[in-house]
């Protein structure tokens, strides 16, 4: 299992204190909590690393079998789990195939990158070495925000703490650096490759913010890596930028006015009537962003306010209240059996319908269903989104979207 111990700035948090220098002494005087999700992430983890072991060490079926019997045995357990992780050690096995010869791989390798962070250190998942290329491998369970191995910087430390610990082995052999994420419930697989001397520079770019951090003598800087921050929602510095967005109140976006609109407003303004501001179309973009921190703002309010009061914290002005409820049933099966003693017949009572195509993948496998049924599934164009323009996806295309259910034979 990975290790519970955490430094004080981690990779795993790199993107948010090379960003906010102030958060990791803030976040030290606060309490550390988890979540289902991070507990079934361990889980998951546990049963990736076993198997990895078991492929690439040597280490007999008995003992597999006992070590992944008890790993199944706990709570959180779920049988997606399995196929998640033969998701991740079978990309494991394609990164194996591409050196010319067998290469060295560890599972959950401890590394220091104390040369660069002050008291840095973590854990690889996974670690492959063979030639003159270095692998690293990051596997995540969760399902919630895709997240890319490009200029990653938790997995450049991880990078250099490796090349620091098999430095005695290899020496100078390694000449570059391949880090990989897979999110295999996601769908995503993500790879960047540097040279040894670009992930060195990187490294010697960011000791004078690390050392800032470490000092406690950083900055706040509010952001969309607040996510994660154990002080999200008692920091004042993002309640600062979010409640800024009241000098907007009242302004309309100008580009949604009609010229007859305009020249009202701009009469109005010129008689001395109050009228409202007008924002150019860079205001919006740029309020657009600010406007989903803001939401999430509110929400970690909400949830902290929640958490307070229900362990007996007050909070001013607010209380708990029950939530809606629906009705259940204490043994379904008891009364379905009734409702159909009282004449009902079992065909009026049960509804018959197929599984959705996602529960149907998840039941056969991804490969099965794809040799099964691929040749029926199709995935159309998504309706439009609003995307900040950094986002790696593809900018929708109306025509494309258009002609999207149109065959070439038609």
């Amino acid at each position: 299992m990975p290790p519970e111990k955490h430094a004080l700035l981690s990779a795993s948090s790199a993107s948010r204190w090379l960003a906010c220098t102030a958060a990791p002494r803030f976040e030290e005087g606060l309490p550390e909590s988890t979540s289902d999700y991070a507990e079934e992430g361990r889980l998951a983890h546990a049963i990736a690393e076993l198997k990895v072991l078991k492929k690439f060490t040597i280490m007999t079926n008995r003992t597999y079998n006992s070590r992944l019997n008890k790993l199944k045995k706990e709570a959180r357990y779920d049988p997606e789990m399995d196929k998640t992780t033969d998701l991740y050690l079978e990309h494991l096995l394609e990164q194996a195939m591409t050196y010319n010869s067998p290469p060295t791989v560890a599972a959950e390798v401890k590394v220091d990158f104390a040369d660069y962070v002050p008291e840095g250190f973590g854990t690889c998942d996974c670690v492959m070495i063979g030639g003159d290329t270095l692998c690293i491998t990051d596997y995540k369970h969760g399902k919630g925000v895709p997240v890319s191995a490009e200029g990653n910087p938790q997995m450049r430390l991880y990078a250099l703490g490796a090349l620091k610990r098999y430095a005695p082995i290899f020496g100078d052999a390694i000449k570059k650096v391949r880090m990989s994420i897979d999110q295999p419930r996601l769908d995503s697989y993500t790879t960047d490759t540097i040279t040894v001397e670009e992930l060195r520079a990187w490294g010697e770019s960011i000791k004078p913010t690390a050392q800032k951090a470490f000092s406690g003598l950083g900055e706040f800087v509010p952001g969309d890596h607040c996510r994660f921050c154990r002080g999200k929602a008692q920091c004042r510095a993002r309640a600062g930028v979010n409640t800024a967005l009241e000098d907007f109140a009242g302004c309309v976006p100008a580009g949604s006015l009609s010229p007859e609109e305009l020249q009202s407003m701009e009469a109005a303004k010129a008689s001395g009537m109050e009228a409202p501001g007008l924002l150019t179309d860079e205001e919006i973009g740029d309020l657009l962003v600010r406007g989903k921190l803001l939401v999430q703002w509110y929400k970690d309010l909400e949830e902290y306010a929640t958490t307070a009061l229900l362990n007996g914290k007050p909070i001013p002005g607010w209380k708990l209240v029950a939530g809606r409820s629906d009705r259940a049933f204490t043994d379904q099966d008891a009364a379905l059996k009734a409702i159909m003693e009282a004449g009902y017949d079992e065909a009026v009572i049960y509804e018959r319908k197929p599984l959705t195509l996602a529960q149907l993948e998840k039941l056969m496998g991804k490969k099965p269903f794809e040799e099964a049924v691929g040749g029926y599934v199709i995935k159309p164009p998504g309706k439009p989104k609003l995307a900040e323009a950094s986002d790696k996806r593809e900018a929708y295309n109306p025509a494309a979207a258009d002609f999207s259910g149109v065959s070439s034979d038609a």
